[in-house]
């Protein structure tokens, strides 16, 4: 073999390297961050997600605060703090749309295992126990939504029909009416009749042209899949069985693994409607949350869901800013790779990537990581030249937990100002600096917090 033909082959070697790191196995997830079970709904014009906080790493030992994430064009999404403050060191699982009721709001997550209900003055919260002292201890408190000796039940859906009358269904198949103080559940607590018998959770609930549809889930990890009946009836059946009764199921050409806990939504006064749901993604409790079109045939049945990792992109048209791009970007350092153990599918194949340059890909779903022990981590962003900067917006990795940061700028890459970022952790996403400046590079220093980056978008 030749010297030149050596070369070639290195050559080779080292662009299908570049070509495998460049490579995002997860697509575009719905927000920047590790979320499972999520609520979402449209009110007044503006997207509300409300889910479990995952990613951090103890399975179902551990979860993150409650956090409320808002977008006015279901792309650009964003968070501060927490919505229900007393419940942020709790594991807080699953919670269910918000209801409108009695001049109040409510929600009714599962806390510890069980579930609650909860009331805020606002959509946005804070959330307080509807019942009793807003305070917890294991294993449950006196506040539980069921009032039984044993209050078992966890993932509460609440639907309220044309009537007023309002319902909460949870796990393993159960379904009652709630009374108008939307705190109290009918002692007359039904077990919902389905031709699929496996354990089942996640139920999902809607109405649509007088027809209601119950959603629920059978199995788990990379065999996660929806199930539903329908009634034209009532909320509590009786119902009948479509033939084509699975809805959303693990795509293998397109990678996408158990598709399970999500909801159902449409966009306010239209017939569009869509189904979000947690993907496989790490395994464990290290999700991420997608969205396809939900679409039904002439009779009400529902179409299996075309699921997809591509995200369904703007729901609602806005204004934006001129995003910059950049040119180059390097780290402190970059995270080793990452494969991913199957639990259920020995099928299942995935490797995570760090690589500086998907901090800023437009995915929510790949990530800059710095190497474990770096513990003075940095990555800059340099736009080719100097440009007019006016705005930077960071997405932390584990925002829910908080960040302290640096941001520092410099027209030659030697000589560094700061330029923005704060020392004390704020809990939030992105964190946002004002600049008027005009600078080729920038670099951020993370202070506290995870080392890394799921997006960083320069104005």
């Amino acid at each position: 073999m030749t010297k030149a033909m050596l070369s070639f082959f290195f050559l080779l070697g080292t662009l299908t390297s570049i070509k495998a790191q460049n490579r995002n196995p997860f697509g575009k997830p719905l927000v920047p961050d590790m979320i499972a079970d999520a609520s979402i709904q449209q009110i007044n014009g503006t997207f509300y997600c409300y889910a479990t906080t995952d990613g951090y790493g103890k399975g179902l030992k551990s979860s993150g605060p409650p956090i409320l994430w808002k977008s006015t064009d279901f792309v650009n999404w964003s968070f501060k703090g927490t919505y229900f403050p007393s419940a942020v060191k709790e594991l807080y699982w699953a919670p269910s749309k918000v209801v409108p009721a009695n001049g109040k709001f409510y929600i009714y997550p599962t806390v510890n295992g069980y579930m609650y209900p909860a009331v805020a003055d606002r959509p946005e919260g804070p959330f307080k126990l509807a019942r009793g002292k807003d305070e917890w201890f294991k294993p449950f408190t006196p506040s539980t939504l069921l009032q039984t000796k044993k209050p078992n039940g966890i993932d509460a859906e609440i639907f309220v029909d044309d009537d007023k009358q309002a319902y909460v269904f949870w796990n393993t198949r159960h379904a009652a009416k709630l009374m108008p103080d939307m705190i109290t559940v009918d002692s007359a607590v039904q077990v919902i009749s389905t031709p699929r018998t496996q354990y089942s959770e996640g139920p999902i609930f809607f109405k649509r042209k007088g027809i209601y549809y119950y959603l629920y889930t059978i199995g788990g990890n990379e065999k996660y899949l929806y199930a539903y009946i329908m009634s034209k009836v009532s909320p509590l059946g009786p119902y009948t069985f479509p033939k084509n009764d699975i809805i959303s199921t693990t795509n293998y050409e397109k990678g996408l693994f158990g598709p399970g806990h999500g909801s159902v939504f449409n966009l306010e006064g239209t017939d569009k409607y869509y189904f979000a749901f947690l993907e496989f993604g790490r395994g464990s409790t290290n999700r991420q949350t997608y969205v396809s079109p939900l679409t039904f045939e002439s009779d009400g049945t529902i179409n299996p869901v075309n699921v997809s990792l591509d995200g369904v992109g703007e729901l609602a048209k806005i204004k934006h800013r001129k995003l910059l791009q950049i040119g180059n970007t390097f780290a402190s350092s970059t995270a080793d790779s990452m494969k991913i153990k199957p639990i259920s599918d020995p099928s299942f194949k995935r490797e995570e990537f760090f690589d500086p340059r998907f901090a800023f890909d437009g995915s929510n779903g790949s990530r800059w990581m710095a190497k474990e022990g770096d513990t003075s981590s940095w990555i800059v962003a340099d736009l080719g030249k100097v440009k007019s900067v006016s705005l930077s917006e960071v997405y932390f990795i584990r925002p829910a937990a908080g960040h302290a940061y640096l941001l520092e700028t410099s027209t030659d890459g030697k000589s560094w100002q700061k330029s923005g970022g704060h020392s004390d952790v704020k809990v939030q996403s992105p964190h946002v600096d004002q600049l008027a400046i005009k600078c080729r590079y920038l670099r951020i220093k993370i202070l506290n917090g995870v080392a890394g980056i799921w997006e960083w978008h320069l104005y």
